[in-house]
């Protein structure tokens, strides 16, 4: 007994066990015999920002560096685009205890700016880039005869550079229900255990992409009109000056009312759609173009140090450092080019993965403040990915030719098709946060 009481000892660095949740499982509980309602009140500042390079894919002419044995096949890469996107919001939250370890819980952020910019890469110019020098209509027909010849003169381009993309409001109220299974304050042989579920009600106002947002004084909705349903489960336990924790998620989209389509803007001058006759028609109804919302997966997993704690005094310091793992379906949705492209896009999946450090400190039972840094690292995926139709007479191939009620409405055959497709590479996202929480 006395060597297993050592053996403990050297691992918690000395320290007497102690019960206290990690802030991932802390949960407000009521009707207890020693806490009869317990009341969170958490503020916080969030900063969000997301840097990308966007190239697109090109076939390299015959005979070049690129492609010297001249295959058709042959495919480069040809950089284009810096995109930096800035999400400031301030997020207010507060968690009630309705019974023993059930908390019911809401959620609203003030998002102040929602950011984007877009500007040449040094390896691209208004003189060299296809964006700017374009000979393709939405359809896949040519924009002048001559264009191929001298695309400056007679092209189209896709959108400005550089561009800027303003948006802001209240952003969409979020209902949590979690219920703690196991409790480590009250039963020190187990450990924290908490199930529950997030609800996002699609409350903000509509994000139309086809609204012109380039002036900062007049700033764009952020609403997707989604419902998302959240169900997540976590676990910490506290062992000395060190407490593990887990949380996994996986968050469910479900359209809701006044979802945006792309059909919306069938007849948008310029237009930006490959078959604006066919919306409505057949199986291209809202479903099939309206918003494709990602499913989404997410694992974390850290330890919470406490290097200093005076629990007579309610005095504590924490260190929080964490690994974090998201995968993001593939989905039409708003992504990194639809403000300037003007139209909702379908992003392939990808995936986020990167780590946070945080720091927590109290200086009293009702008050505390917590300070962290996120830094992710989105893996490459395609911006432009939509899928060029549906084989409708069930010959085993799409009919793509002009007019033909097999192709998707929302196609464009300048950016969709392989070999013109936007990817977003090297794409990092971090963020900072700073909150306080009041806790009665």
């Amino acid at each position: 007994m006395h060597r297993l009481r050592a053996v403990l000892a050297a691992l918690t660095l000395g320290a007497p066990f102690a019960a206290s949740a990690a802030d991932i499982t802390r949960i407000a509980s009521a009707l207890e015999d020693d806490d009869p309602f317990d009341l969170f009140i958490d503020v916080g500042f969030e900063r969000t920002q997301t840097r990308a390079k966007i190239i697109r894919e090109q076939l390299a002419p015959a005979n070049t560096p690129d492609n010297p044995d001249g295959s058709p096949a042959s495919r480069v890469d040809a950089a284009e685009l810096w995109y930096k996107g800035v999400d400031a919001r301030l997020n207010l939250a507060l968690a009630i205890g309705l019974y023993r370890d059930l908390e019911l819980s809401f959620k609203l952020p003030l998002v102040f700016s929602q950011n984007e910019r877009w500007d040449f890469t040094s390896q691209s110019s208004r003189e060299t880039s296809t964006i700017t020098n374009n000979c393709i209509n939405p359809d896949g027909s040519l924009v002048a005869p001559g264009c191929l010849s001298d695309p400056a003169n007679l092209g189209a381009p896709l959108f400005g550079v550089p561009q800027e993309s303003f948006r802001g409001g209240l952003g969409n109220l979020h209902f949590g229900l979690a219920y703690a299974f196991f409790n480590q304050e009250k039963d020190p042989t187990k450990p924290m255990w908490i199930v529950g579920i997030d609800y996002e009600a699609p409350t903000a106002k509509q994000r139309d992409p086809s609204v012109d947002t380039t002036n900062s004084d007049e700033r764009g909705n952020i609403g997707d009109r989604v419902h998302k349903y959240q169900l997540y489960t976590s676990f910490s336990r506290r062992m000395g000056v060190a407490e593990p924790y887990f949380k996994a998620s996986y968050t469910i989209p479900v359209r809701g009312p006044g979802i945006y389509s792309n059909c919306d803007q069938r007849n948008a001058e310029p237009p930006n759609l490959g078959a604006p006759g066919n919306c409505g028609e057949g199986p291209w109804n809202r479903k099939e173009t309206g918003i494709k919302a990602p499913e989404q997966v997410g694992m974390l997993a850290g330890v919470e140090l406490v290097p200093f704690d005076r629990p007579q005094k309610n005095q504590q310091f924490k260190l929080d450092l964490r690994a974090i793992g998201n995968y993001v379906g593939s989905g039409r949705y708003y992504n990194e080019l639809s403000a300037a492209l003007r139209k909702l896009l379908t992003s392939e999946d990808y995936f986020q993965v990167g780590g946070m450090i945080g720091a927590t400190a109290s200086a009293g039972e009702s008050f505390k403040i917590r300070a962290s840094g996120t830094f992710l690292y989105n893996t490459d995926h395609a911006l432009t990915n939509e899928e060029i139709g549906q084989d409708l007479n069930g010959d085993g191939e799409v009919d793509v030719s002009p007019g033909s009620p097999e192709l998707n409405p929302t196609f464009d055959w300048r950016y969709d098709l392989g070999s013109r497709r936007f990817r977003a590479v090297g794409s990092t996202t971090f963020r900072f946060e700073l909150g306080a929480s009041f806790n009665f």
